[in-house]
């Protein structure tokens, strides 16, 4: 049996977008996040994968940490297991 997605977009400011990426991740069932910038370009894809949390998604926290400092507004998708 096909397992089915569902895809969730989030606009957010700058400063918040790791709070917010750590709270989807948090509330679980998600198997991508993808960052883009104002204009839709992704920045950033991050491959979730059964297990993946805490210390191995820490390196890739730290690169959205980066990225979101230089960011007033960005576009967060999040693909959702149904």
């Amino acid at each position: 049996m096909p397992e089915h997605f569902r895809t969730e977009e989030f606009k957010v400011e700058g400063e918040k977008i790791l709070a917010k990426i750590k709270e989807l991740i948090h509330e679980g069932n998600v198997r991508k996040v993808i960052l883009k910038d104002k204009d839709g370009k992704i920045l950033m894809e991050i491959p979730m994968t059964f297990g993946v949390v805490g210390v191995l998604i820490a390196p890739q926290l730290a690169a959205i940490g980066a990225i979101a400092a230089l960011l007033t507004e960005a576009t967060i998708v999040i693909e959702k297991k149904e």
